[in-house]
């Protein structure tokens, strides 16, 4: 009889009393604790989709030759890593599946160390679970060199084969800069380790350097180094990427990776082997998206209006912000000492407002919440209030 995987209740179950809470709010509930996106999806999207519908075929696992063209732009244009080849790109059902199976997918084997973000979205934990590999959590923060592993069999330090990266990290909002992701890479190719960086929230810039200069990419020539022909070495690297925030297409489930082609090939083949494809309609979807800036400049503004209130209204709550938290799509919140996150949550829920534990993302989330950018504007303004009038976050 086949054994159950061993993986992680659903942190998102144990909201339900907190969501019944909130929806006694006689204004009604602000649900700020997931980061899914509510405004319209881009009319060209919708478009492009429209006119693809009919997709009687099985699409390409590896993508038509106009996505990958597309993606190897948008890379050059909006990431500063030119020269990918058309080898080092693929399509994915958004950025999740890819996070879940991506360590199986790259022959993780039961006992393998996967390292990623000590505050990380719980998918990278439950990846390394799917492969029988052991998730340890490290700051990625900090130098490599401090970092400390369990032991192998033998006693000495057991070896990584995966170090997962997050930048505009989720839930805190962190930036990697060049020269954090060049340590990085060199530690993890003395070790022979693969590393992958999930950079969905990279659009998603408040502060400067990264405002004008971008969020770096663990695929910038600064931090890969250069082959022979000029182009980034991307040996042993992988970076994600999505459009469900950036181009609100979240249900398209519209995504991609690039990086070493001997690893993107390698990820093909399963996914070929296992029906992992794009579907057609979403491809040309994810194309026409990744053509046009407009959409979104604007989106990046909407949000940046919406992070610029729930911060002054959080404030006059009494909660702080974590001040390194730059980028992304949340607000890392920290209240007093004496209020656990849970407790922290409760607090909200009287308000009306669902909002994330911070344990959920792991022993350096204590004492904090997360807070989604995601609500509409209209809803924004109601938790603002709701937050500017009251004590109970001071408890």
């Amino acid at each position: 009889m086949p054994r159950a995987l061993t993986l992680p209740d659903f942190p998102w179950d144990s909201l339900r009393p907190y969501r019944q809470q909130a929806a006694l709010h006689p204004d009604g509930v602000v649900d700020l604790a997931v980061g899914t996106p509510v405004d319209p999806t881009p009319a060209l999207a919708q478009q492009a989709l429209q006119a693809a519908a009919n997709a009687p075929g099985y699409p390409p696992a590896a993508g038509t030759p106009e996505l990958r063209a597309a993606i190897i732009d948008w890379w050059a244009r909006r990431r500063g890593v030119t020269d990918l080849r058309d080898s080092e790109v693929l399509p994915t059902i958004g950025s999740k599946e890819a996070v879940a199976l991506l360590a199986l997918q790259l022959g993780a084997r039961p006992g393998d160390l996967v390292l990623h973000p000590r505050a990380a979205y719980p998918t990278y934990d439950v990846g390394a679970r799917l492969a029988g590999a052991v998730p340890v959590p490290v700051d990625t923060d900090a130098d490599p060199a401090t970092w400390r592993l369990p032991p192998g069999p033998d006693g000495a330090p057991a070896r990584p084969v995966l170090v997962w990266l997050n930048s505009p990290g989720n839930p805190d909002g962190h930036v990697l800069s060049t020269e954090q992701l060049a340590r990085v890479v060199a530690w993890a190719r003395q070790r022979g380790a693969v590393v992958v960086s999930d950079e969905c929230y990279a659009e998603l810039a408040w502060a400067e350097p990264w405002a004008s200069q971008g969020v770096p990419s663990l695929l910038d020539p600064r931090v890969t180094g250069t082959r022979a022909d000029g182009g980034p070495d991307l040996r042993g690297l992988l970076a994600l990427y999505s459009l469900s925030k950036q181009s609100n297409l979240a249900g398209y489930r519209a995504a991609f990776l690039a990086g070493d082609a001997t690893l993107v090939a390698a990820v093909a083949e399963v996914r070929k082997h296992a029906g992992l494809l794009v579907p057609a309609p979403v491809q040309a979807a994810l194309l026409a998206a990744l053509a046009d800036e407009e959409h979104v400049a604007a989106q990046v503004e909407v949000y940046r209006a919406r992070r610029e209130t729930l911060l002054e209204a959080t404030a006059a709550a009494g909660l702080v912000n974590d001040p390194a938290s730059v980028a992304g799509l949340y607000l890392w919140l920290r209240g007093p000492a004496s209020m656990s996150a849970f407790d922290l949550v409760g607090a909200f829920a009287e308000l009306g407002i669902v909002v994330a534990p911070g344990d959920f993302y792991g022993q350096a989330g204590a004492g904090r919440v997360r807070v989604s950018l995601t609500g509409s504007d209209e809803r924004v303004r109601a938790a603002a209030a709701r937050l500017r009038g009251t004590s109970l976050l001071r408890r």
